[in-house]
């Protein structure tokens, strides 16, 4: 996180060093004024010398504080900016697996620590080279005095080195129970309905508070330790300088020791407060930045989506494209099929796919064709592989073996960007994003007019309502329509729709049919429902069970000859006499 800052660190280096030495000379210079005065000589160029280093040491710090701040605002800027974006660039699967409150304390909370750290490295080199540096010149002044300096130095540094691993282990405890209560207060916040109807506020707020409090219970060993450190710390320079008078004047009382050397001598004591304050503050810092590096660095074990491939226009490469080249939209960056395309828009050969190396296969050896135009419906029991069907040709997943075909070419041939680019997709929870209806429709297309929006506010059957209405206002109903809506804007040549009439009014579904009839007029529709009387009419039903492609057909054809077929049917009191219009 530092090495992009090398040059940065290094000015605010020499200039901590320039500060120090303008610090360490001042004593020195404050005994010339003693001795000036006590022989009698011009007092006018040591006291200017003093004053000038006085000045200059102010200036230089002054910058130097002014360059490090910067500096530790740019890297939590640097690291939040990596963790967003390594969230939107992540595979979709190994994202979900972590809770969401979790990794937004990654962003807010952990990256917040590196703010005093950042300039941690840097602070103790200059405390170490001042310490090091005031040690020295209170040696020149007197050794025996020195003795007794270094005797309190050590053994303070030697307590300190026994507690200040504490404070970073204590820190880490405390960030982990601050992502658990964000993540749980996440989950209840987006459950609250549920947590009320459930009498389960106390509950829910007596866990989570929990969390708070063993975050808190964390961060007071932290200051605990802190404030043992500091303690002892001060504690030893007290007791050096009470130490240091009491030899010293004795030492000047025999004549050993000139008093303007002693008075040089405390200002050394008192001074080396600066450095050895510096050393407990900066240590502490980077035990605690580094317990936030290593949280951070965990989101390394998060996969990534693979770059796009060096194909610079894969319409050229296809078997099956005889039309123009593929045109890209400025805007999203979907891809458009110039020219007919012959075949099936998507096929599904032999492919198996597992959600992780030690569970068993959630779809296995699937063939599928789906046809360029027309409504495929995709049914069966909770658990067939429904969704993950859907995962794979999102490519949230990836098959383990086996191949998804677009227009004849293998996915691998293809960037996510271009399979996404040709496919719109209404997921089963349907969510709105923060911002006006108007900005939810343009999510996809940033550059659709009003009357594209208009139109397609029409399609869904709203109309009526404004665009410009805050999205989050609206009903379960109405955001079951603006996400149809938002994936109809620009007519999608694949549209893919996961449950997208569950629990929903009879309006938002007569809505939802409309447009899937539409649409398969002139593109590839494929659903994905529990509710079969959204798929009564489709063209072809695939019927799905336990990760295999079991039966498809008509819903007549499959209804007469597939036994789980009819249980589902059954099972929502469709009967055949009721459906045979169909």
């Amino acid at each position: 996180m530092l090495r992009p800052h090398r040059r940065t660190m290094l000015l605010g280096l020499v200039l901590g060093l320039a500060a120090n030495a303008a610090g360490l000379a001042t004593p020195m210079v404050t005994k010339w004024v003693l001795d000036s005065f006590s022989g009698g000589l011009d007092l006018a160029r040591p006291v200017a010398v003093l004053g000038c280093l006085v000045i200059i040491g102010a200036a230089i710090g002054l910058w130097q504080w002014i360059l490090m701040g910067t500096l530790a605002e740019q890297i939590v800027l640097d690291a939040r900016t990596s963790i967003i974006r390594r969230y939107f660039q992540a595979r979709v699967l190994d994202l979900q697996r972590r809770p969401t409150g979790e990794l937004v304390t990654r962003v807010t909370s952990d990256t917040g620590l590196l703010h005093a750290a950042s300039g941690s490295l840097i602070g103790l080199i200059n405390a170490g080279v001042g310490l090091i540096g005031t040690l020295i010149l209170m040696g020149v002044l007197d050794l025996t005095l020195l003795a007794c300096t270094l005797s309190a130095v050590v053994l303070v540094g030697a307590v300190m080195s026994r507690l200040l691993p504490r404070i970073g282990v204590a820190q880490t405890a405390a960030q982990e129970s601050v992502g658990r209560l964000g993540a749980n207060l996440e989950g209840s916040l987006r459950a609250i309905r549920t947590v009320k109807a459930s009498r389960a506020e106390t509950r829910q707020s007596d866990q989570i508070i929990g969390n708070a409090r063993d975050s808190a219970a964390h961060s007071i060993r932290a200051a605990r330790v802190s404030a043992t450190v500091w303690t002892i710390s001060w504690s030893g320079i007290q007791l050096s300088v009470m130490l240091i008078l009491a030899v010293g004047a004795w030492r000047a009382s025999l004549g050993l020791l000139e008093v303007s050397t002693l008075v040089a001598f405390l200002l050394y004591v008192f001074q080396l407060m600066g450095p050895i304050s510096e050393l407990t503050q900066n240590l502490t810092a980077l035990q605690s930045g580094m317990a936030a590096a290593a949280r951070i660095n965990e989101l390394d074990t998060i996969g990534q989506e693979p770059a796009a491939p060096c194909s610079a226009n894969p319409a050229q490469h296809s078997p099956a494209a005889t039309g123009p080249p593929l045109a890209s939209s400025p805007a999203a960056g979907s891809l458009a099929v110039a020219g007919p395309v012959a075949g099936p828009v998507l096929s599904l050969q032999g492919v198996t796919a597992r959600y992780g190396p030690d569970v068993a296969p959630a779809v296995r050896g699937i063939d599928l064709e789906i046809p360029r135009r027309g409504h495929t419906a995709i049914v069966g029991p909770s658990g067939a592989g429904k969704t993950t069907l859907f995962s794979l040709l999102l490519r949230f997943l990836e098959p383990e073996t086996g191949r998804i075909l677009l227009d004849g070419r293998p996915y691998t041939e293809w960037s996510h960007a271009e399979v996404r680019g040709r496919l719109a997709y209404v997921e089963q929870e349907t969510p709105v994003l923060p911002g006006t209806i108007a900005e939810n429709l343009r999510f996809t297309h940033p550059d659709a007019t009003d009357d594209e929006v208009r139109a397609v506010l029409s399609a869904v059957r709203l109309a009526d309502i404004d665009p410009a209405l805050n999205a989050t206002d609206l009903s379960g109903g109405q955001r079951q329509r603006i996400a149809l809506a938002r994936a109809l804007l620009r007519t999608p040549e694949i549209l893919l729709l996961d449950e997208a009439t569950a629990q929903v009014d009879g309006l938002t579904e007569a809505a939802v049919q409309d447009c899937i009839r539409d649409r398969a007029a002139s593109g590839a529709v494929v659903t994905i429902a529990h509710r079969l009387s959204t798929v009564l009419d489709a063209d072809r039903i695939i019927v799905l069970e336990d990760g295999r492609v079991r039966a498809q057909g008509t819903h007549s054809d499959l209804y007469a000859t597939d036994d789980l077929y009819r249980r589902l049917v059954e099972a929502l009191r469709i009967a055949a006499a009721d459906t045979s219009y169909v």
